[in-house]
């Protein structure tokens, strides 16, 4: 019996073991299933939640918010008014500060609504709401309801009730991708949460329950302004506020504010892939920076619409896309980018950004070729060339014969009146003197990151036979206007975390004119100041053109026109702003040939720049905290270096004039500047025998038809190519025919 008993001992503490496994392995199920993987709570104040990028402008305007899907802009509590924490309590948990994360009276009131008024409530608290956005999913299953619960406890024993409302006001979704009460307060009203009413507010807190709903951009704005009332009469309630205080924030007019497109956008993505190639993807979109950078939105709104509305003008001429941008060339700063007419435009070509393209410049580059012979005093602003029908033999290639814009031959033009009037043939005699190869180093000195190998290029370089990018040329003009350095071109000044702490900072106002010298301010003076001569421009734009800026007078500009007009360009500069203007089309179709240096991006440069000026005049930019008067900082525009100096010569060939010379006993004079040491000592005419055309009497090649021809001793002048020019022929007609190459 003994034997018995003890077996069924055994066998009942067996089943005993078999329960206790059993109960142990149901239970421990259970709890892996329901806590497994349970996010910790101490990641809601970690450094890791995904807070959105934000770009500023150079007055902290908001240009740009990057984010994934999510934006989030984190603030202190101690930043907000006092009615925005009262507000949020009053209407989703009136006795937070007095519970340990879980509400009877909010369960009680949430099961009678449920029930008896079929109005479909949640009794979360503002910690267990807190907890189901940041830490969990919206899935309503036991599940996520157990982890609910448990996190919300461990949550109420960690973090004080103000970190807890903190983070809440920081994460709880308000709309679209708005999360966070700063956040919202952006996206609905335009202003930072501290700036909010009592209103506004009361309108922001009572979105987080049904965002859809209550939204004021949604299907039933109506609703809105009702969920702002109960807010407001539930602050009443608890005693936040009194009754008038209620009823005239419920009176006053919300302004929303209205949905516009992103500004700036070719700009903003610039700086975003510079800021990924920095810092990676992640932190650049989910790691909170706020980048203030150089762009001005005053300018920049004004640059856009310019461009806009005059490229619109356009369609007949087959124009369909405009690019600017404005730099303020002391700094370097980059005050304005326009890639194109539309970035939203339904076709891809307003995606594309201009101002990174390459385009030919036309003739906008010919200050460069220009440049470069007087720094080397191969001319001086009174050599004359002569502009005759020429040809040019450049070994390897085709011989070469270009034409001027206007179809005619001007005869002999000194250096001021080929540059102003962009005569094409002294452009490409320059050229052909200063050599292609020497011209693409000193293009790449200057700024010109496009031309690579000389081989590549022939004398139609001068008048934009090689690609340039709009930016490229906005460094090399900054060069004139900072009378010879070279600053290269900065948008970012400053990024920071959400938190404020800097990770990288250019201090721009210690950046006056630090940059390279490339070329020597006696140069830059003599450039400058032909660009802003009116009068030397006069024969081929006239002299009421959009080259002139109402109310700022002494403004070096430069036009370029493609000969297949597919670029037209305006450039101009002073002492405070450089702007570049591009027209033409993405798919490099061509324009009429209604379009030219004063029609297509003139009228565009001629709107932003005196925008610009005007603003820099009223000393709206500023470098070492002083404002900078128009007209570069506080003198004429050019200064007259150390190193030029003035004289009169002759009108024809720009020699000294004589007192005593038998070949010329005098000539009609003019003002002219010079390098010093480089006026001419003669009036530079000799005599000499030249053959001369029988019917025309115009000077003749010596290859000529010995028929048709005769010798005749003339007064002649040897440009620095080695043409000799009869001063006392007749010239060619647009008609003619060349008739010589140039040797």
């Amino acid at each position: 019996m003994k034997n018995i008993l003890k077996k069924i001992e055994e066998h009942l503490s067996i089943r005993r073991n078999v329960k206790r496994i059993i109960f142990f392995g149901i239970f421990g199920g259970t709890f892996l299933y329901l806590f497994w993987g349970i996010p910790l709570p101490t990641r809601l104040a970690s450094q890791n939640l995904p807070v959105s990028t934000k770009i500023f402008d150079r007055n902290e305007k908001l240009i740009y918010e990057i984010y994934t899907d999510k934006k989030r802009s984190p603030i202190k509590l101690s930043e907000l008014p006092k009615f925005i924490p009262e507000a949020t309590i009053s209407i989703e948990d009136k006795d937070f500060y007095k519970h340990q994360g879980f509400s009877v009276t909010g369960i009680t009131r949430a099961i009678y609504n449920n029930v008896f008024k079929r109005d479909l409530q949640g009794g979360s608290t503002i910690s267990q709401q807190l907890v189901k956005n940041a830490l969990l999913t919206q899935e309503r299953t036991i599940r996520r309801k157990a982890q609910e619960v448990v996190l919300t406890i461990i949550v109420e024993g960690i973090y004080t009730k103000d970190q807890i409302l903190e983070m809440y006001l920081n994460e709880i979704p308000y709309g679209g991708t708005a999360y966070g009460i700063e956040t919202a307060s952006e996206t609905y009203f335009g202003k930072q949460a501290k700036d909010l009413n009592l209103a506004e507010a009361a309108l922001l807190v009572g979105l987080p329950q049904r965002p859809s709903t209550y939204s004021p951009f949604g299907a039933h704005p109506e609703l809105a302004k009702l969920r702002q009332e109960e807010v407001l009469k539930q602050m009443v309630a608890n005693k936040y506020i009194s009754t008038d205080d209620a009823t005239n924030a419920g009176k006053e007019t919300l302004k929303y504010t209205s949905i516009k497109p992103p500004a700036a956008p070719h700009f903003a993505l610039w700086i975003k892939e510079q800021l990924t190639d920095k810092y990676g993807v992640q932190k650049v979109e989910q790691g909170g920076l706020r980048v203030y950078t150089t762009l001005d939105l005053d300018i920049q709104d004004i640059a856009q619409q310019a461009v806009a509305t005059e490229v619109g003008k356009l369609k007949k001429q087959n124009v369909h896309n405009g690019a600017v941008i404005v730099t303020q060339p002391s700094t370097g700063e980059i005050l304005a980018m326009v890639g194109s007419k539309d970035y939203f435009a339904s076709d891809e070509d307003g995606k594309v950004n201009v101002i990174l393209a390459q385009r030919q410049p036309g003739s906008s580059i010919k200050p460069l070729n220009y440049a470069l012979a007087i720094r080397d005093k191969k001319i001086t602003l009174a050599t004359a060339l002569s502009d005759v029908p020429s040809c040019f033999q450049v070994p390897g290639q085709p011989l070469y014969c270009p034409v001027n814009y206007d179809g005619m031959f001007h005869g002999l033009v000194q250096t001021r009146f080929a540059l102003g009037n962009s005569f094409n043939i002294p452009a490409v005699k320059i050229l052909a003197i200063n050599g292609v190869d020497n011209f693409v180093g000193f293009a790449n000195q200057i700024g010109i990151s496009t031309f690579i190998d000389p081989k590549n290029y022939g004398l139609s370089l001068t008048l934009g036979g090689g690609e340039v990018r709009p930016y490229d040329m906005a460094e090399a003009f900054g060069v004139f206007a900072n009378q010879g350095i070279r600053e290269p071109l900065i948008a970012i000044t400053k990024v920071t975390d959400w938190k404020g702490i800097t990770l990288e900072q250019t201090d721009v106002k210690k950046q006056e004119l630090t940059g390279t010298r490339v070329l020597d301010p006696t140069v830059t003076f003599l450039i400058s100041h032909i660009l802003l001569d009116n009068g030397a421009r006069s024969a081929a734009f006239g002299t009421n053109s959009q080259l002139n800026v109402k109310g700022h007078s002494e403004v070096s500009v430069k036009t370029g026109t493609t000969n297949d007009r597919r670029d037209n360009w305006t450039i101009g500069y002073t002492g405070d702003a450089v702007v570049v203007t591009w027209v033409g089309n993405n798919d490099n179709s061509q324009m009429s040939g209604a379009v030219s240096g004063i029609s297509g991006a003139s009228p565009i440069w001629n709107k932003v720049m005196k925008a610009v000026l005007d603003k820099a005049e009223a000393g709206a930019y500023e470098l070492d905290g002083k404002s900078i008067p128009a007209g570069n900082r506080g003198h004429a525009w050019p200064k007259q270096p150390e190193g030029v100096t003035g004289a009169n010569i002759c009108t024809n060939t720009g020699g000294s004039p004589p007192s005593s010379d038998p070949n010329n006993p005098g000539c009609q004079t003019r003002f002219e500047y010079f390098l010093d040491g480089t006026i001419p000592a003669t009036s530079l005419i000799t005599n000499q025998d030249i053959f001369i055309f029988n019917d025309t009497g115009q000077q003749a090649p010596a290859n000529a038809d010995p028929s048709q021809i005769h010798a005749e001793n003339r007064q002649i002048y040897t440009d620095p190519t080695g043409a000799v020019y009869c001063l006392d022929c007749p010239i060619a007609s647009s008609s003619a025919t060349i008739r010589y190459p140039l040797q």
